[in-house]
């Protein structure tokens, strides 16, 4: 089947194919380790043999590697054979992780071992085939051995591959290079995964054969546009989807019977005695939290409540961790001396962690392709049992948990985003090409289109970034000064200065450097006293005005200044933002649209007059029991959050925005959006900066997957949604966006990235804060230059792009406008049971756990007495 003009479905083939082209010395050294090939290896060798460009998608622990080696190997030992292996490199394998890398490195070492052992058994001469390992860790030494001799094979990260590619020594290499290996795919819906689609178009201009690109990933869709990625414009690639039927065994559980009416003590104690319990059934459990505070907390809990059961057997897993207690950790979970790890998102790339037998979910993993990637990390090998347990807490986690499960089972995923025009990494791209050689202008601008990432690159914003480069735009005096030069009359480009090389290696990549703010309290003279700490990334999401918790106390935030953030103290009001919002993961909007249309669906059940009393509610509990494939009690759970909601309110859903009224200590206006934290991101910040603007003050805003809140005296909702369509929606959340935090800190990104900030120069490293000062002063110089700068342009462009979702956004603006969804607004005394949740979260830094399960157990007792009342007047 053709699913576009070059990207084609791969077809199965048969075993006896990949028989008769393997060498013998393969062919015996693969069946003395395997019975036969796996499904990925039928749709992959051949084609890789025959020199096909190929995306193959399949779950963990399908042979996905070997499918991509075992033609390559069989090459170079076919080679070898003869005595005709050059000094070059035929093979390039880049993958994000350094740590798959080793991994890969030792698992390609020992079987080319293996296979020289049975050419000396059988008196064959083999030549030697080199594997080189080339990382953020490689020493210098290893380097230079590496020109010496040149690996066949050449193992790297998407960071390494760019600066080989300005080493003239290593570019003579590469001339020859005949496959490219891109592992991990799925995890380079970023800017490295930019960066690298530019590295691909370089090799591919470099190399007098044309490589075959091999992609490599767990499952993923869109999968044509995945192979677009890999391949570039205008290429063939197949596809293969790899459906095994990998058994899987996927619960959602709670630690209580009703999550509403229980204590501080049952909730706890049964979430730990639910968690050590299944621990103790099986031999090694990971557990996911999402969050790095969450990871230390359960670990924490675990020993202190079952100090028999875990010492030395429990281990954490997460970034903020050393390389080097992460490896260790990672090593003993292959040696099986782990019973349980924790982490928060760091183990669910493809490393090899041994024998893992169950994963626990605590919490919702906010995407279904992030639920699959996590238990697919349990029943690792081929035909073992992947097993998952979705541990909920709070009725919303539930409803989402159950969803979740359910597209897990059912395999459905959710589309990866892949940034576009990027003009940060565009600017460093463009200086490493020019280190390189002297390039015609327009023959550069054909290449970078030939990436499916630039492939609808205006000439404008090309130009734009030679302009920066190339110094046009006068920003000495803020020390940024031309790296490029170019001429107007030849159309050649080329590099400016002796250290152009330095900086480029020394300044290289897409990560952005993060670092802790400074809370401090706002004095008048610009001192204040200091009162602790918060990490940046909380900073993006909060704006002037808005209250937070720290150490119990709350803050006003107020501004900042370089690395201080300025807030006043002694607050009365209630806080805005919740300290871990930061670091949630935003649930993906097919989830959530998956999650509406069960809302919808449910909604139709319970406006079915022709059923009444219990024989409904069993009519209903069985129906979510078959569509969610739940048990009783999780089915009963979810029954009844509909049911008050329903009886009390009305249930929104994909089709229906629900706009909630009620009166509390402040007016408050809930928008309930299920469209997921990115879209409601954009809708907040449009529709509060047009009321804002309307009675000349910033509103307070909260925001959450399901939806969003303002609250406030005045609330001109009404007159802001008239201004409001698809067709402005852009413009506006630019302006909203234009004093805030998070553009400050995106374009300082940005500006790092397009090395206008040098984090090193000449031996001498610039911290963040002082990165962040000059960002702040080159932004100041920029505004009165050009509004479409593109370093700015591009931090918008991110902002609205990649940090929030303003194409989706918008899609739900056009179904608003065009009537397909409806916006309907009811008032009440109380925020209803949907609505609970979203107005709590600022709170929940500062309500103890007890307090908060108090005040939901209050709520839901008066929005049942109201459910009652209404009851018996409809009677009358």
């Amino acid at each position: 089947m053709e699913t576009q003009e070059y990207i084609v479905e791969a077809e199965l083939r048969k075993v006896s194919e990949i028989v008769d082209i393997l060498d013998p010395l393969v062919k015996e050294w693969f069946f003395g380790k395997f019975k036969d090939f796996s499904e990925s290896q039928l749709y992959g060798v051949m084609n890789v043999y025959e020199r096909k460009n190929i995306l193959i998608s399949a779950p963990t622990g399908n042979g996905k590697t070997l499918t991509s080696f075992l033609a390559i190997l069989n090459y170079l030992v076919s080679l070898a054979k003869k005595n005709e292996l050059e000094d070059k490199v035929y093979c390039i394998y880049s993958s994000p992780l350094k740590a798959l890398n080793n991994d890969i490195y030792v698992n390609l070492v020992r079987p080319l071992e293996e296979i020289e052992f049975l050419a000396s058994i059988h008196g064959i001469k083999l030549q030697k085939i080199r594997i080189g390992l080339r990382t953020g860790d490689t020493t210098s030494y290893e380097k230079a051995k590496m020109l010496k001799n040149p690996p066949h094979i050449f193992i790297t990260t998407p960071e390494s591959l760019a600066i080989t590619l300005t080493t003239k020594k290593f570019i003579e290499l590469f001339y020859g290079v005949e496959y490219i290996i891109i592992d991990e795919i799925h995890s380079l819906g970023n800017k490295r995964g930019v960066y690298l689609s530019i590295s691909l178009e370089r090799l591919e201009e470099l190399s007098k054969i044309n490589p075959v690109r091999i992609g490599l990933s767990a499952t993923i869709a869109p999968l044509e546009e995945v192979a677009r990625f890999l391949v570039g414009v205008n290429r063939p690639c197949l596809v293969a989807e790899v459906k095994v039927n990998k058994k899987m065994d996927i619960k959602v559980l709670t630690g209580v019977s009703d999550l509403i009416d229980t204590d501080k003590y049952d909730l706890h104690s049964s979430l730990y005695g639910l968690m050590d319990k299944l621990i103790q059934k099986h031999k090694t459990t990971v557990i996911f939290t999402n969050t790095r505070a969450a990871t230390e907390r359960v670990i924490n809990h675990l020993k202190e409540m079952f100090p028999n059961s875990y010492t030395e057997n429990i281990g954490a897993h997460h970034s903020a961790l050393s390389k080097e207690y992460r490896f260790d950790i990672e090593d003993k979970l292959r040696k099986g001396e782990l019973k349980v790890v924790v982490t928060s998102t760091s183990l669910e790339l493809g490393i090899d962690i041994g024998s893992i037998d169950l994963v626990i979910l605590l919490g919702s993993p906010k995407s279904s392709a992030r639920a699959l990637q996590r238990i697919g990390r349990s029943g690792h090998k081929l035909h073992d049992v992947s097993k998952g347990r979705f541990i909920v807490t709070d009725r919303d986690d539930l409803v989402e948990s159950v969803i979740l499960s359910k597209d897990a089972i059912e395999r459905k995923i959710d589309r990866i985003h892949i940034p576009k025009n990027c003009l940060d990494v565009l600017s460093q791209q463009i200086y490493g090409m020019c280190i390189n050689k002297i390039w015609d202008i327009n023959e550069m601008f054909r290449i970078i289109k030939k990436s499916y990432c630039y492939e609808n690159l205006s000439r404008a914003d090309f130009m734009s970034v030679i302009s920066y480069l190339s110094g046009e735009y006068a920003l000495e005096h803020r020390n940024v000064y031309a790296k490029i030069w170019y001429d107007k009359d030849s159309k050649e480009v080329g590099k400016r200065g002796k250290l152009a090389r330095v900086i480029y290696m020394t300044n290289i990549g897409t990560i952005p450097e993060e670092s802790f703010i400074s809370v401090v309290i706002s004095s008048g003279d610009g001192k204040g006293n200091k009162v602790g700490v918060i990490d940046e990334g909380f900073l993006e999401k909060i704006k002037a005005g808005d209250v937070f918790v720290l150490g119990g106390k709350k803050y006003q935030f107020m501004y900042t200044k370089g690395m201080k953030a300025y807030v006043r103290a002694d607050i009365k009001r209630n806080p805005t933002i919740p300290s871990w919002f930061s670091e949630m993961l935003p649930l993906s909007f097919d989830s959530a649209l998956e999650i509406g249309k069960f809302r919808r669906l449910l909604e139709k059940k319970f406006l079915d007059k022709g059923i009444s009393g219990q024989s409904k509610k069993k009519k209903i509990v069985d129906w979510i029991k078959e569509y969610c494939y739940c048990g009783n009690s999780v089915a009963d759970a979810v029954y009844r959050y509909f049911y008050e909601q329903y009886n009390y309110s009305k249930i929104p859903h994909d089709r229906k925005i629900l706009v909630e009224h009620y009166k509390g200590e402040k007016n408050y206006v809930v928008f309930h959006s299920l469209y997921g934290r990115r879209v409601n991101d954009v809708l907040s910040r449009a529709i509060g900066y047009l009321m804002g603007q309307k009675i000349g003050r910033d509103i307070e805003i909260g925001i959450s997957d399901n939806g969003f809140y303002f609250a406030g005296e005045n609330l001109p909702v009404d007159e802001a949604m008239k201004l409001l369509n698809s067709g402005n929606l852009r413009d506006v959340v630019e302006e909203a966006i234009l004093k805030t935090e998070v553009l400050k800190r995106r374009f300082r990104h940005c500006a790092a990235r397009s090395l206008m900030i040098l984090r090193n120069y000449k031996g001498q490293r610039k911290s963040v804060g002082k990165q962040q000062m000059k960002s702040f002063f080159l932004m100041s110089a920029i505004n009165k230059i050009s509004k479409d700068f593109p370093i700015l342009k591009e931090a918008r462009r991110e902002v609205l792009e990649d940090l929030m979702d303003i194409d989706k956004a918008c899609e739900i603006l056009k179904l608003v406008d065009s009537g397909q969804i409806v916006v309907e607004n009811v008032h009440s005394e109380l925020p209803s049971p949907f609505a609970l949740n979203l107005v709590l979260q600022g709170y929940s830094d500062l309500m103890k756990i007890e307090d908060k399960i108090n005040f939901l157990k209050r709520m839901h007792k008066e929005v049942m007495q109201s459910i009652v009342k209404k009851r018996r007047i409809s009677k009358n």
